[in-house]
């Protein structure tokens, strides 16, 4: 291993680590991506829909290249953060879920995210719960604003961007694609923190 990927394992975000449990009483682990996860990823995006996976890529691709799942997986955790949801089956662990973001490099209280959800995964509120759970992460990181392009026909991301709060318009430039937009605040212990500091200096 790398010693930059050493470095940025360290940075690792095990608070985020956590066990869901899902409306219909499934049980998912939730936890940041690593290295080692690259060809469960790619097994992952084998198993989704054509639909799914073009939704997801916007592109035709059925396989998710090495490089890219090299890519997808050897993160910083800070400008990058990647999300996975993960299930115990007879055949072993699987992912059945996965949500990222990547900050804009010309504007790091800006970033761009990304959400898959298997098939039959769809439905059960797991989206909604991982997406949520990346935005308050990138809200107490620093990130004001999320946004995303998705295809108008993506009816099941729209909704669900729609009950998240996002800002939802089509783009002008291209009619077939819809612009998703968050804003996020900063998390209310900071402000307290804040207040609390100022009353102790002034006191």
């Amino acid at each position: 291993m790398s010693s930059a990927m050493t470095s940025a394992i360290r940075h690792y975000p095990v608070h985020l680590v956590d066990v869901l449990r899902l409306p219909d009483g499934r049980r998912v682990v939730l936890r940041p991506i690593l290295p080692r996860d690259k060809e469960m990823l790619r097994a992952f995006v084998r198993s989704l829909s054509d639909e799914a996976r073009y939704f997801r890529f916007m592109s035709g691709l059925a396989e998710l290249p090495e490089a890219m799942a090299e890519r997808f997986t050897c993160i910083d955790y800070c400008s990058h953060v990647s999300l996975v949801a993960e299930v115990e089956t007879d055949a072993g662990a699987i992912m059945v879920a996965e949500v990222c973001y990547i900050a804009d490099a010309g504007m790091p209280s800006s970033c761009e995210f990304a959400i898959a959800v298997a098939d039959d995964w769809q439905g059960r509120g797991l989206g909604r719960a991982m997406l949520a759970r990346l935005a308050e992460h990138a809200a107490a990181s620093g990130i004001r604003r999320m946004a995303a392009d998705t295809a108008a026909a993506n009816k099941a991301m729209i909704g669900l961007a729609k009950r998240l709060g996002c800002n939802v318009t089509r783009k002008r430039e291209d009619g077939s694609l819809m612009s998703l937009v968050k804003d996020l605040q900063p998390p209310a212990r900071h402000a307290e923190s804040t207040v609390l500091a100022a009353h102790a200096a002034a006191a």
